[in-house]
């Protein structure tokens, strides 16, 4: 019996160790993410995908960063190579969590970034690909503030390509604004972020609201 106890109790503090490693470790990632060093923050969350083998998290991010820094990203062979890299660190985020309403934004916003590089090529492959991820991540968690600002950014963005008047969607716009006020992330580390540039959208897009 004797034996056990020291079993269990130095399996129960290689887990404690186990975790504040993560949890450093991450803490780091995101320090270096906040200081203006994206690509240092994607390498450390790959570093950590790669021991933490069962955590969507990790992968999420790097595939995360590589999306983000994309959208402005003009080398055709530089852009392919970030999204194929983010795509690849998407699959094994899914693979981990079926029915990730934040994982199926991202993909969205990887298929969009897509768009914003060439419209006319991309266009129609993977707009009603982002218009199902969206609608799929808000059957999935509607109260989500990125889920539902996603979700009315790309319908106000159609509306706008066909000429339509974008007036109807603030109601919708100024919601999911609101929502960035009362949603707690279900996790230490989960997605959170989005309240800023949400913002300056309905300032941008609503002024009369």
């Amino acid at each position: 019996m004797k034996n056990l106890l020291i079993i269990i109790t130095a399996l129960l503090s290689f887990s404690a160790i186990a975790q504040t490693q993560y949890e450093k470790g991450m803490e780091k990632a995101f320090d270096l993410w906040q200081n203006e060093k994206p690509w240092e923050a994607a390498n450390l969350f790959e570093r950590i995908a790669n021991v933490e083998t069962d955590n969507w998290l990790p992968p999420f991010y790097v595939a995360q960063v590589n999306v983000l820094y994309s959208f402005n990203e003009k080398d055709e062979e530089k852009l392919t190579a970030q999204l194929k890299k983010a795509q690849d660190f998407l699959n094994d985020a899914k693979a981990l969590s079926k029915e990730n309403a934040e994982i199926l934004v991202l993909q969205a916003q990887l298929y969009t970034a897509w768009i914003v590089f060439d419209g006319q090529k991309y266009g129609m492959t993977y707009s009603p690909k982002i218009a199902q991820l969206y609608e799929e991540a808000y059957k999935i968690e509607p109260e989500n503030p990125r889920v539902a600002f996603g979700k009315v950014e790309w319908d106000m963005g159609t509306a706008r390509w066909f000429g339509k008047d974008t007036t109807p969607f603030c109601k919708d716009l100024k919601k999911a604004v609101a929502l960035f006020e009362t949603y707690e992330p279900k996790g230490k580390f989960y997605p959170s972020g989005g309240k800023e540039y949400a913002k300056q959208s309905l300032e941008k897009n609503c002024k009369e609201e």
